[in-house]
């Protein structure tokens, strides 16, 4: 959940590896630092750092005068060993202060071998993990760098994405991979590497994507990948989609309010050359699941954490109601620790953003040593759990700079919605239903551009509902999710606590928490549920509790109704989301909130 920036080349490297940090602070921001080889003399040769406790303009401020070098390394934290502070921060240097490593994921064992570095008369400066990768490589007898790096890693368990810089090396970077992404940026006469295509776009669009148990070694003109034990792997550049505008504000103040504003276009780039009139159905031709196979399935298991799992609720339905196969979404982070049973006639489907998520990465890899066959619904092409899959499905929508997400959950679950239309044609959904959903989908950008522009009615009410202590988000069957993913968007950029229920668990429990000072947001959809959800509105009423309603018409007993354009029943999930997202974004903009990087919160959780 960290950002790792590496440069080599002609060029100063500082500026550039800034640059790459504030790329990637929204994978980390308690603190920042670089280290950089200089080719200078006296005090200002050979390895240097830099780094300090806040975010990179902090960083940038403490940077002395002469910093320059054209090799180094840097590093933006979300902290989980130790305090966020100046020595806490990353790179962390050997004893010798030859050595800098950055690092990304958790070393499981970091508290044996700090005792072992102890009891051999080293002393270590923080409280992290990641110092006893330096002190390791600093004692490794190897002869050369990347020898050194291999002997240390052979003391290291659990997860890492690291990049190492050397004294006695100033002519190359070696990076190694298990569990956290490590991508090479493939440039003309330089080389950079990264945790992300987004501190690289800038400069190069061709990369290399290291898999885990690989290591590789970049110089200023060229690069090579090998295995941990040292077997040299093949690797080929591939194109980068994003360029480096799509990582830029583009007029808006916040991130998250770019991205909300993005979701009709980005609905439409998922669509795009994927619908079938001729048939009713998709085009889907990354699953790798033939018709017959499809067929055979007899349920269908969905895995995410947080809005994924969200995404993946309204994924659940859509496949049981448009394919009937029975469905069911779980939290991958749960999934592992119960010894499931996998059933060979069950497809998995593992949801991520960026497709490096940690929980969901262990539950795949869990997954296929038992022989399931797994699907994967990510955004990022080539990440990790794109690549352990044996097919998926490309959500496309585009980089999600924000920590919350708002237009990748919306894409993921229209994406969802294809892939239950596809199933569901192979087995029982009619022709006339098909061409329902498609006109359905087809609606849906032009939908969500009406939804947002109800926006200065939303920013009024969230005005309203600031003064909080806390709010309850209720809603039954295809509502759910949709409270569910509102409750959670509310917490993460307002922190205003916040609940969700079913609409129909209210009065077993809930209810007792219903008074003046909590408002209720209730999804209301117009379907064959709304009498029973209206019900629920009473009760929240009799117990003086003020509403706000997200529904298709307006309802008398809500105190609010945010109108949301109808869809086809199956699609009403998708839009009726949209305006909660808008809400929590005025609601912690009056709240003066960090609102692209909410406290305690990080956007890629590679770390278990």
């Amino acid at each position: 959940m960290c950002g790792i920036v590496g440069y080599i080349g002609k060029r100063d490297s500082a500026p550039l590896l800034l640059e790459g940090l504030q790329r990637l602070e929204y994978r980390g921001y308690d603190s920042a630092g670089l280290a950089i080889h200089s080719s200078g003399t006296g005090k200002n040769a050979g390895l240097r750092t830099a780094k300090t406790k806040g975010r990179v303009r902090d960083l940038q401020e403490r940077i002395p005068k002469r910093f320059t070098g054209t090799v180094g390394i840097a590093h933006t934290r979300w902290a989980t060993h130790g305090a966020p502070n100046d020595l806490n921060a990353h790179p962390h240097v050997d004893a010798a202060e030859k050595v800098a490593v950055v690092h990304n994921g958790i070393i499981d064992n970091a508290a044996e071998l700090r005792a072992k570095l102890t009891a051999e008369g080293v002393e270590l400066a923080s409280e992290t993990d990641t110092e006893v990768v330096s002190h390791l490589i600093g004692l490794a007898q190897g002869e050369t760098l990347e020898a050194r790096v291999q002997e240390a890693l052979r003391s290291v368990e659990g997860t890492y994405g690291i990049a190492v810089l050397h004294e006695e090396f100033p002519d190359r970077i070696v990076v190694a991979r298990n569990g956290s992404p490590v991508v090479l940026g493939i440039g003309e006469h330089e080389m950079f590497v990264a945790s992300d295509v987004a501190a690289l776009v800038s400069h190069t669009r061709q990369i290399v994507t290291l898999d885990d148990g690989e290591m590789a070694t970049i110089t200023a003109g060229d690069y090579r990948t090998y295995t941990t034990e040292g077997s040299r792997t093949s690797t080929s550049p591939e194109t980068v989609e994003w360029a480096a505008e799509s990582y830029d504000m583009g007029g808006h103040d916040t991130y998250m309010h770019k991205e909300i504003a993005e979701q009709a276009d980005a609905v439409d780039r998922v669509l795009r050359g994927r619908i079938d009139d001729r048939f009713a159905t998709v085009h889907l031709g990354g699953l790798n699941l033939d018709p017959r196979e499809a067929r055979t399935m007899r349920r269908v298991k969905i895995l995410g954490c947080g809005s994924a799992y969200h995404a993946g609720m309204i994924g659940a339905q859509l496949i049981e109601e448009l394919a009937r196969i029975p469905a069911d979404a779980e939290p991958a982070s749960e999934f592992r620790y119960r010894n499931p049973v996998v059933d060979p006639d069950t497809l998995y489907i593992a949801v991520s953003q960026s497709g490096e998520t940690y929980d969901t990465l262990a539950a795949v890899q869990e997954l296929k040593r038992k022989g399931a066959r797994v699907l994967g619904v990510v955004n990022v092409v080539g990440s990790a759990i794109a690549r352990a899959a044996d097919g998926g499905l490309y959500v496309h929508a585009g980089p999600e700079v924000c920590v919350v997400s708002t237009k990748c959950f919306t894409n993921t679950a229209v994406a969802f919605a294809l892939l239950a239309l596809h199933l569901g044609r192979i087995r029982d959904l009619s022709v006339a239903d098909g061409r329902r959903i498609i006109e359905g989908l087809r609606k849906l950008p032009g939908q969500i551009d009406e939804v947002l522009g109800a926006e200065p009615d939303i920013e009024k009410l969230a005005g309203e509902y600031a003064s909080a202590r806390s709010m309850m988000f209720v809603g039954r069957v295809r509502g759910y999710p949709v409270a569910r993913e509102a409750s959670l968007k509310l917490k993460e950029v307002s922190y205003i606590h916040a609940e969700a229920y079913p609409a129909s668990e209210l009065k077993h429990g809930p209810l007792a928490l219903i008074e003046p000072a909590v408002p209720t947001v209730a999804i209301l959809p117009d379907d064959d549920l709304l009498e029973k959800n209206r019900a629920t509105l009473e009760e929240i009423k009799a117990r003086s509790g003020s509403i706000l309603a997200i529904a298709h018409q307006n309802q008398e007993k809500a105190d609010d109704t945010l109108l949301v354009p109808q869809n086809e029943p199956e699609l009403d999930p998708i839009l009726m989301g949209i305006p909660l997202q808008l809400l929590a974004y005025h609601t912690a903009l009056k709240l003066g909130r960090d609102i692209d990087k909410p406290r305690n919160l990080a956007k890629s959780v590679t770390v278990e």
